[in-house]
């Protein structure tokens, strides 16, 4: 089967890498997609880095995944797009696009008729997800976040599907998984999820880390992600790693007043309903304003920028969730749930 994206076409057997241009209305933009269409069946797999400015580690691995693949070795169909939100990536180095102010993860499916943020999305969803069998979208901690690597991917009520993106989200080998337990919003993941698509969000690395261990860390998971989609041919996984530990969202902490941030405490650290994160600081007379944790859990993400607005999130917490058993750990048979 001939696999199309815009203008690029590759054939069964055969890999093809282009710019793809975009109309956004006041702008046209160029998206970087390869497209490996692989020499025997199987899935078809979209793997997206550069929703937001500012995140590298998930722009450079997937562009060296891009030219890493071969059509020999992939069953199936991989689509690649490195650099998701150009204006973003390239002009504005932050979440938000420079064209619009608008956060491209929180609009998504899209609308083709809006403003060109959300004519961006509704690209994406229009040209990379249909026919997908299993979506990621490769994100980082951005130039002024820190972040504890996790996967995470939001529950539907369909339990093939919710079972299907468990494993995607296990097969990775993070030790933290992180679920939502509905999938409402403009996530990527979440809006793909409506659509039946099995799809997770890949966090690694902080502060704009590009780091090529950092990097390795991400293309190693997303090797052993297609491995298990069976995209590539399986390996034997040598590294000793235990089961990822899941979680659920619980909190997200924002800013009350406009100031100066002084965190207290660490990414991946455990937090004490109304322990203190830090304080906020008014540049022009002193006022403090302490920040508590409204939930006891674990601190994921974590604001390192000094300047912050009021509605700025400065951390985000969540707390075990201990529901599943890992789905990649052979069904026990004492387990009542499993027959």
């Amino acid at each position: 089967m001939t696999l199309t994206v815009g203008p690029l076409t590759a054939d069964t057997g055969r890999k093809a890498r282009g710019t793809v241009p975009v109309d956004l209305g006041p702008v046209t933009v160029g998206l970087p997609v390869t497209l490996v269409n692989g020499a025997r069946p199987g899935p078809r797999v979209v793997l997206t880095g550069g929703v937001h400015g500012g995140e590298f580690a998930g722009v450079d691995a997937a562009a060296q995944l891009a030219g890493l693949l071969t059509s020999e070795e992939v069953c199936g169909q991989v689509v690649l797009c490195p650099v998701a939100n150009p204006p973003a990536v390239y002009q504005g180095r932050l979440g938000a696009s420079p064209l619009d102010g608008v956060n491209i993860n929180r609009v998504f499916p899209g609308d083709p008729d809006g403003g060109p943020t959300e004519r961006l999305a509704a690209w994406l969803f229009a040209h990379l997800l249909p026919g997908a069998d299993a979506y990621a979208d490769l994100h980082s901690g951005g130039i002024d976040e820190t972040l504890t690597d996790f996967v995470g991917y939001r529950l539907t009520g369909d339990a093939a599907l919710d079972a299907t993106t468990r494993g995607m989200a296990h097969a990775v080998g993070y030790p933290d998984v992180i679920l939502g337990t509905d999938a409402s919003g403009g996530n990527s993941q979440a809006a793909a999820a409506r659509r039946g698509v099995p799809a997770i969000l890949v966090e690694t690395g902080q502060l704009g880390d590009r780091d090529p261990a950092t990097v390795r860390t991400l293309l190693d998971g997303l090797f052993r992600l297609l491995r298990h989609l069976g995209t590539l041919d399986p390996q034997p996984d040598t590294a000793r790693r235990p089961a990822a530990r899941e979680w659920v969202w619980a909190a997200s902490v924002t800013a009350p007043a406009t100031g100066l941030w002084y965190p207290e405490t660490g990414r991946g650290g455990d937090v004490a309903e109304g322990q203190s994160l830090g304080r906020l600081v008014d540049p022009a007379d002193g006022r403090e304003h302490k920040v508590t944790a409204p939930v006891t859990g674990r601190l994921f993400y974590g604001m390192h920028g000094l300047t912050v607005a009021t509605g700025a999130e400065l951390a985000a917490i969540a707390t075990p969730h201990t529901s599943f058993p890992n789905p990649l750990d052979p069904p026990d048979p004492h387990n009542p749930e499993v027959q």
